[in-house]
């Protein structure tokens, strides 16, 4: 696992740090993902959130309050309640707070019951998890969604956050997402963002939850130092 920080710029310090799923040669999660079974896709899901939990009950520091987010893939959770089981015996195994838990959930295709998917966001919501829509604005991502399934966060797909310093378009559309997530109590992080010019603008959008190459690069089983531009 790698990790990827989540910063809140307004005071420098990180919300939460992204757990992200890397091969021993360093290959991406999609290569990864690419060549698991769908009859061992369960299996894998609860291995990446163990091994997630278990770095992080090593690496984290207890006082900070820094969550740990966790993509998952809904179709992959069969029970919530049941599925949450292993990650919950090893947040208590290492002493990690399970409250400080956000897990992510996108789809590469469209989802076959968002009613089960609404389920597992309702019990993860009674358990005091966070739970995010990851990708929003690519692929099935968007405002079907958002309606739909109310999570506690909304993280922008870079390819809305990519040059938006220099397209009107973009600034409109995120501006206008923005807006629409303040209404439904929706708060926004925008990922991918590689230059000090992107973060400038998506600053002045209003959006203060910020993740990307500007601020740190993943770092394998180790937290990485921040760079904040000036």
């Amino acid at each position: 696992m790698a990790f990827q920080p989540i910063v809140d710029v307004r005071t420098g310090g990180v919300f939460a740090y992204e757990a992200l799923v890397r091969g021993v040669d360093g290959r991406s999660a999609g290569d990864i993902l690419s060549v698991v079974s769908p009859e061992l896709i369960y299996r894998f899901d609860q291995a990446c959130r163990v091994k997630a939990i278990e770095l992080a009950g090593r690496l984290f520091a207890t006082d900070d309050g820094a969550k740990l987010s966790i993509n998952f893939m809904p179709n992959a959770v069969y029970e919530p309640n049941a599925c949450i089981r292993a990650s919950l015996s090893a947040a208590r195994r290492v002493g990690f707070d399970p409250g400080r838990l956000m897990f992510e959930f996108t789809e590469d295709e469209r989802m076959r019951d968002v009613s089960h998917v609404r389920h597992i966001i309702d019990a993860y919501r009674t358990r005091g998890f966070t739970t995010a829509i990851d990708d929003f604005g690519a692929g099935y991502a968007g405002l079907g969604l958002l309606a739909d399934l109310r999570p506690d966060m909304l993280k922008l797909d870079m390819a809305l956050i990519r040059g938006i310093d220099a397209s009107t378009s973009r600034q409109i559309i995120v501006a206008g997402v923005v807006q629409m997530a303040d209404a439904l109590g929706v708060r926004c992080i925008a990922e991918g963002i590689e230059t000090a010019a992107e973060l400038r603008t998506i600053r002045e959008l209003g959006i203060t939850l910020c993740q990307g190459y500007v601020l740190a690069r993943p770092s394998i089983e180790a937290l990485p130092p921040l760079s904040l531009p000036s």
